[in-house]
């Protein structure tokens, strides 16, 4: 087991002013002031004054309430401060609607391995949208998979008010009913279930879900964060370590969380500060990329290295026991059943064979050029070689179809009967809509998708490519290979998803996109990028090199991968070679 120093010299604060933040311009010069600090900034901004005031709230009116520190001031430690407090409460955006600077971030999502100080953290901020958030009738509510749960960030901020004089003189403690009452701006802070149903007429300044592994769907997010818009800055977080379970409602929280992380831009308003042991190579090389410098990182993939135990646990060393570390790591060597618990509790990893496989920013390093629509990439490929993947998937679903072409472009068609567009507009946010409007998608009349039309473009793509060969899904069904062959005469190779024929589409698809020189180009294609998004691998637990794409349950998460899928079909049929020499033969295929 590798040893580290447990003591580290002092950071610098990093500059907030460099983070992300929308290119928005509006809105007069700020003016906020505290304690003879005032703002000049306009615009969307970093207001340092507003992230002072809740980091003197902790110190001066919070001690923490358990652990080494307890009954000491709560001075947040330097991971709590500059990458969770001073972005959450000091990133500000004009609002028209209000006429005034409002905080940017309505959502935020907290993921770190336990006892990390997620509950104190947690309680800290409830308080201070309680009393220090200048709200009148503020509702503030913590809830989990049950009351007892739900407690543990309750407890924590009902001992910091018995603890603070001020607080305990302002704020009234209805053990009885669970709450704390302010009568002063006549709030309350309280403890609600997760049945949803009875939540519905609630208007919540501050909503915080603790331990979202434990929720059995989305239905109490889902019923308070729609219950928001009343408020003028309103919060609605959640705090929690890694699920076991990728179906369900915590790990789409916990992935959407993640890839917010790496690309603020998809959710402005959505906060996330996720921190996991990274267990596929590809994952650690997307840490060092997007967090170069950090003092932190991981480096390596071994779990019982000491030194990639900071990352998912910030408090290491500190109000989390290195000690108490190492004694579960040594039982975990002895028991899969306790490596698995140490993975998931400790180093906050989902304990499953499936991982997110493709890194955002190596796939928008191969746009090459930005196509405004699918036909403007016409003249890049008229008339070249390519090799085609076919996945018609459900009648009731989209159908996919990818021509991958010998100057690395690829290009997709896209289907799908008109009755799912509503589901999949509600999964993306309206976006799908919009990539119907712009030719992304082609919309078929009905409830079940018109093979005829399918039949009818990929005869269309025969006459204007030199399509090589097809690699089609073997679901697709002989009486479909039998129209196409009769229609243009392809060649046509049956395929699946499984490891022996993906493995190695799959490590040419990540060499491709590592080296990003042309090899592979997409022009941005807004579904195909969705998809990417959504693609993750899964090896087998005794052969870690073997891999499979592992397709989503489409109605529990609303993913889609069917572009992926095509593709690497197009990948393995170039791989093939086809009527001419390829690149893949006279290089050699990498092994990664």
């Amino acid at each position: 087991m590798t040893r580290r120093r447990t003591s580290s010299p002092e950071r610098r604060p990093p500059n907030h002013d460099r983070r992300w933040r929308p290119a928005d311009r509006r809105g007069p010069v700020c003016g906020y002031t505290l304690r003879g600090k005032t703002c000049s900034k306009r615009g969307a901004h970093y207001c340092e004054p507003r992230a002072d005031r809740f980091v003197f709230f902790c110190a001066q009116l919070l001690v923490f309430t358990k652990g080494p520190h307890r009954r000491k001031p709560f001075l947040l430690k330097f991971w709590q401060e500059h990458e969770i407090a001073r972005p959450l409460f000091g990133e500000v955006v004009w609002s028209a609607e209000w006429e005034r600077y409002v905080r940017r971030y309505r959502v935020a999502h907290i993921v770190v391995a336990r006892k990390n100080g997620k509950s104190e953290i947690a309680a800290a901020i409830q308080l201070y949208m309680l009393v220090g958030d200048d709200e009148e009738f503020a509702e503030v509510y913590s809830a989990a998979a049950d009351k007892i749960q739900a407690r543990k960030v309750f407890e924590p901020a009902v001992r910091m008010v018995q603890l603070s004089p001020a607080l305990s003189r302002r704020l009234k403690f209805l053990k009885d009913q669970q709450r704390l009452v302010d009568e002063k701006s006549n709030s309350h802070y309280e403890v609600i279930t997760a049945d949803a149903v009875k939540e519905l007429g609630h208007n919540p300044h501050s909503f915080g879900l603790d331990e979202v592994l434990s929720q059995p769907d989305a239905s109490l997010w889902q019923a308070m964060t729609t219950a928001a818009g009343a408020r003028e800055q309103e919060l609605m977080f959640s705090i929690t370590t890694e699920t076991n379970d990728s179906a369900s409602f915590g790990a789409v929280m916990i992935d959407d969380a993640e890839r917010v992380q790496e690309d603020p831009a998809r959710s402005p308003h959505t906060f996330a500060f996720v921190r996991k042991f990274p267990r596929t190579r590809e994952a650690l090389e997307r840490l060092q990329r997007l967090f170069a410098g950090h003092p932190d990182l991981p480096v390596s993939l071994d779990l019982y290295d000491e030194r990639n135990w900071k990352w998912p646990n910030p408090a290491l060393d500190d109000f989390k026991s290195r000690e108490a570390m190492r004694r579960q790591a040594l039982e975990a060597r002895e028991s899969s059943l306790k490596e698995n618990a140490f993975l998931q509790f400790q180093l906050n990893v989902r304990v499953q064979q499936v991982t997110r496989y493709i890194s955002m920013d190596l796939w928008d390093a191969c746009i090459g050029e930005v196509a405004p629509t699918p036909e403007w990439i016409l003249p890049k490929i008229e008339g070249r070689k390519c090799w085609g993947g076919l996945d018609l998937s459900s009648k009731l679903d989209l159908s996919s179809w990818c021509l991958h072409f010998d100057n690395g472009w690829t290009w997709w068609r896209f289907w799908c009967p008109e009755s799912v567009a509503p589901v999949l507009d509600e999964h993306t946010g309206g976006l799908f809509s919009e990539w119907v409007s712009d030719g992304w998608v082609t919309l078929t009349d009905g409830d079940t998708i018109d093979y005829d039309r399918i039949y009818d473009d990929v005869e269309a793509d025969h006459q204007l490519f030199r399509i090589i060969d097809v690699t089609y899904d073997k679901w697709c069904g002989e009486p479909v290979r039998q129209e196409i062959v009769k229609r243009t005469n392809l060649t046509m190779f049956e395929s699946n998803t499984t490891y022996e024929r993906m493995t190695d589409p799959m490590k040419e698809l990540a060499r491709l996109l590592k080296r990003h020189d042309g090899e592979l180009l997409h022009g941005a294609n807004p579904v195909a990028r969705w998809m990417a998004d959504s693609l993750e691998a899964k090896s087998p637990a005794d052969d870690p090199e073997r891999l499979r794409p592992v397709k989503p349950n489409r109605d529990k998460v609303g993913k889609r991968i069917d572009g992926m899928v095509t593709l690497l079909y197009g990948i393995d049929g170039r791989r093939r070679g086809g009527e001419t020499e390829s690149v893949y033969e006279t290089r050699g295929l990498t092994v990664l």
